[in-house]
């Protein structure tokens, strides 16, 4: 069977769609405007179940792309992190985690990092539980057996500590999971 080449919409092509839908045109007239199916117009609205989505934007707090190339381009030239940060008027461990989570004082790259953290900051998020389908088999059981969400993270926190379950960030979903039905584990 020959698959389909993906249908991709630029964001001003995604813009446009809004403005149409707004006033009231079908998805079949938006469609014809790209010459494309209705189905592929259909798949951009759905997404955020025809409510426009807000414009994303950046905090005031988060780290600018100058201030990221300030920081590579004063770890070219070996600077140290508390320099860095004196200079930016930011937290030495603001510094230091932005450096660790953008690939070490070795290979930082600025336009990477930014890209990167855009990308980290994307809503909504996959939980966790249907990530992580060994986790969703613990937790599955742990609810038959009657355990509370608290409990349950707090099992975790000990039983698991080598592993990557935080359960502070673990408890909300595992009340979504509670108050489902658990229907998002028994996939």
């Amino acid at each position: 069977m020959k698959q389909r080449p993906g249908i991709y919409y630029t964001e001003s092509q995604k813009a446009l769609m809004w403005e149409r839908w707004k006033m009231g045109e079908s998805l079949q007239q938006i469609a014809q405007l790209f010459d494309r199916n209705h189905l592929s117009v259909s798949r951009i609205l759905a997404e955020t179940a025809g409510i426009r989505p807000a414009q994303r934007c950046r905090s005031q707090f988060a780290l600018s792309l100058a201030e990221r190339e300030e920081i590579s381009r004063a770890l070219a030239t070996w600077r140290s992190i508390r320099s860095i940060a004196c200079q930016l008027g930011r937290a030495p461990s603001t510094v230091r985690r932005e450096i660790q989570r953008n690939g070490g004082q070795g290979c930082y790259r600025a336009a990477q990092a930014d890209q990167a953290t855009w990308d980290r900051a994307r809503r909504p998020k996959m939980c966790k539980l249907v990530a992580k389908q060994k986790l969703a088999d613990i937790v599955a059981g742990q609810l038959q057996l009657q355990w509370s969400p608290q409990q349950i993270a707090g099992w975790l926190k000990q039983a698991y500590a080598h592993k990557s379950y935080s359960a502070a960030h673990l408890a909300p979903e595992v009340n979504s999971a509670e108050s489902q039905g658990v229907c998002v584990i028994d996939r």
